[in-house]
């Protein structure tokens, strides 16, 4: 089955699931009567809190096949999914007088009927999705970055996927036929080829062949897309760049830097006192600027200047720019908690108006740093093509950088995003972020 038919089908059963859970409920607190309390008084309020119940699912990444394993992390994701939704459940219930029911013994019965039924549902997707035999079979040719793809396609194997056999890039090239016979014997309907051998020798014909004979052909950079949501670099060139960047979201863009600075203007007046709150925190709480100002080099390498609330101690950076380190003693106790929850980052909504930020993007990076990670770091300059951003692809998948091989794998999230970026993926990063400030931190 198809991934995407997968994720429908996991939609339309949570939906099964939340209108059977319903009826339960109702039957075991009307008993015959269930269907006219089901028309007269549930069906409206509830049809509005399950739409609620899959936002917060979707958020959770309940709804992302490569987080569905049958684990103890999974459980604990569900049932923090269906505990955030009973509670606001219960707060819109409340604070919608039209709905005419706050019903809090239905709901706690609601909640924990669809729990045990949830979870097993839950369960049995992702036991299906993981047994029985994948309906991709794939040859995967060459070695570096097809072993990171190879063991990430044998730790999801509800994607559908799996190697059925590898061929090294010089077996491929010398012998014509060992690419057909290798599709044959082990039955293969994916090839995923380095893009460098594509114009090698008599791989073009090949792979047309198969191409034509109905195996899907995958490069190893679109392949990686599917699977790992980012772009190796290893096997990147600059022709791909000028194939895959240079048009994309061409329209998008314009329209993205017209809502951010209306949105950008709304949140920054709603939670204006809040703004206050902090600033005078962070003056009582440590002694230097509550602002603090930072160069930063945003897009097409233009430097500007970064704002954020201050979180590390004045003297910081005494001995010059230098990375943050995991439970860095140089943050305050207050810092802690506004960087936990990204509040640090709400006086960037003043580069947002003025048009250095976007909310979504590759984050904006020290020129210090830039200038020695392009010598170091093949395509780097690339993330520098569109806006930087308060949050961003790399940032919600890969953790903050604490070396040169953070770098190296945040630099693929962030060209897969460049490639990719538009209105549906920037709302599902911001969902994710909001995510990332509830959970517990590493």
């Amino acid at each position: 089955m198809p991934n995407r038919a997968k994720t429908i089908l996991l939609v339309v059963g949570d939906i099964a699931i939340l209108y059977l859970s319903l009826f339960l409920m109702l039957g075991i607190r009307y008993g015959a009567g269930w269907y006219e309390a089901f028309t007269r008084f549930h069906a409206i309020p509830f049809g509005v809190i399950f739409i609620l119940w899959l936002l917060v699912f979707f958020i959770a990444g309940l709804y992302d096949l490569r987080r569905l394993h049958n684990n103890l992390d999974f459980i604990k994701t569900l049932w923090l999914a269906v505990a955030t939704s009973a509670i606001l459940s219960g707060l819109v219930f409340y604070a919608v007088p039209y709905f005419g029911i706050a019903p809090k013994t239905n709901l706690a019965i609601f909640v924990v009927i669809f729990g045990v039924i949830g979870t097993l549902w839950r369960r049995g997707f992702n036991r299906a999705s993981s047994s029985g035999e994948a309906p991709n079979r794939v040859l995967l040719i060459g070695n570096g970055p097809a072993d990171e793809v190879a063991a990430a396609i044998a730790e999801n194997a509800q994607l559908g996927y799996t190697v059925a056999a590898r061929i090294k890039e010089a077996a491929a090239l010398a012998a014509p036929g060992a690419i057909r016979d290798t599709v044959n014997r082990h039955s293969i309907t994916c090839v995923v080829v380095p893009r460098s051998l594509k114009r090698e020798g008599h791989l073009p014909a090949t792979l047309y062949q198969l191409f034509a004979d109905g195996v899907q052909v995958f490069d190893l950079p679109n392949f990686s897309e599917i699977i790992m949501r980012k772009v190796p670099l290893s096997d990147l060139e600059e022709t791909w760049f000028l194939e895959n960047i240079e048009g994309a979201a061409r329209f998008y863009d314009p329209l993205k830097r017209a809502f951010e600075f209306v949105l950008a203007i709304a949140i920054g007046i709603a939670l204006l006192p809040f703004e206050i709150l902090i600033a005078i925190a962070v003056k009582l709480t440590s002694p230097g600027p509550v602002i603090y100002r930072q160069v930063r080099v945003g897009k097409n390498g233009r430097l500007f200047t970064l704002y954020k609330f201050r979180t590390m101690r004045n003297d910081a950076e005494r001995h010059g720019a230098q990375w943050a380190a995991k439970g860095d003693p140089r943050v305050t106790p207050l810092g802690r908690i506004l960087r936990i929850s990204h509040l640090d980052e709400l006086p960037q909504l003043l580069n947002i108006l003025r048009g250095e930020l976007s909310f979504v993007g590759p984050r904006p990076e020290r020129p210090e740093f830039v200038g020695k990670l392009k010598e170091q770091i093949p395509y780097y300059e690339t993330r520098l093509l569109v806006k930087p951003g308060v949050t961003g692809w790399a940032q919600i998948n890969h953790r903050a950088d604490l070396d040169l091989e953070d770098v190296k794998q945040k630099l693929q999230y962030d060209i897969y995003y460049l490639k990719n970026r538009s209105l549906v993926l920037d709302l599902a990063i911001v969902a994710k972020t909001i995510k990332s400030i509830f959970a517990t931190p590493q």
